[in-house]
């Protein structure tokens, strides 16, 4: 397969930088398809698919909230990531793995390797047990055209707590984005220059977004926090880089605010759910393509 970086690109060249969350909170589950239950999520998360395709690049799939429905939940996630790939999405799947040694190497055989049980392109992995835990994900990685998303700097508000400590005068964040950097070139593209091991910094810290460029210049982002989490187009491609008259580096996702709008919650028939959530997904989409472009700036 060939390598993540260049799939996400020449999506992201395509469609722009929108990655739809795909996370079915049970308390906002709409009333429309019923009870929350694996069953009822696959479908509901199939529709949100039906919408994206051809519209975005890719997809990121939050696992916790397929988990907690036991191996019910864990067959609707398998279903949600082959059904987006069918339909020529990427899949970024947010799981937030780590460990160490083998365990590791079983956590990326499972959503990154060749027979993977459940095949996604890209995978969220936490890399506070060390840089070594890293090595397992990237060489499945590299050997399948697959990615990682690297937690960097957060978009939650207790980021500060860790991240933002001072190590020999260098924020944790750009130490550790530092290392990415240097892990991250086996993962490179073959027809660009962006490696596959994306670095997450969150929407809600553009400034460290920026920090984290100045020290990553070649990794990919994956930028969570725009929309329900409160920052703006402008804030979230903060961290993008000028490349052919637009900025580039990296997708923005949004989750709530393009999967559960008001006039979603509120729909009464599956063809009206659809068309509010395609309206959503497109104004996102819009509203971050605005920010990429430098005419705009």
């Amino acid at each position: 397969m060939r390598p993540f970086a260049d799939r996400l690109i020449e999506a992201v060249r395509d469609y722009g930088p929108l990655c739809v969350g795909i996370d079915p909170h049970p308390s906002l589950f709409p009333q429309l398809f019923g009870k929350p239950s694996a069953g009822a999520i696959a479908v509901w998360a199939d529709g949100i698919i039906e919408q994206a395709a051809g519209e975005v690049a890719c997809i990121k799939p939050q696992a916790a909230f397929f988990e907690i429905w036991g191996s019910a939940g864990m067959a609707a996630l398998e279903h949600v990531c082959k059904t987006a790939r069918d339909a020529g999405l990427l899949v970024i799947l947010d799981a937030k793995r780590g460990d160490i040694g083998s365990t590791a190497k079983g956590y990326a055989d499972a959503y990154l390797g060749e027979n993977a049980a459940c095949p996604c392109d890209a995978l969220t992995v936490n890399p506070y047990m060390g840089l070594e835990t890293l090595t397992p994900f990237v060489d499945t990685s590299a050997a399948n055209g697959r990615g990682i998303a690297v937690l960097t700097r957060t978009s939650n508000p207790g980021a500060a707590d860790i991240q933002e400590l001072e190590v020999d005068g260098d924020p944790i964040y750009i130490r550790m984005a530092r290392e990415f950097h240097a892990a991250g070139a086996c993962l490179k593209g073959q027809t660009t220059s962006w490696s596959g091991m994306m670095l997450v910094a969150g929407a809600t810290a553009p400034q460290e977004a920026r920090e984290i460029r100045h020290a990553a210049p070649d990794n990919l982002l994956l930028v969570p926090g725009y929309g329900a989490q409160g920052a703006g187009a402008e804030q979230a491609v903060a961290g993008f880089v000028p490349v052919n008259g637009m900025l580039e580096g990296g997708v923005v996702n949004a989750s709530r605010s393009v999967t559960f709008p008001q006039a979603a919650q509120t729909a009464t028939t599956v063809e009206s759910w659809s068309s509010s959530i395609h309206d959503a997904i497109c104004l996102a989409r819009d509203d971050l393509l605005k920010a990429t472009r430098l005419s705009s700036i």
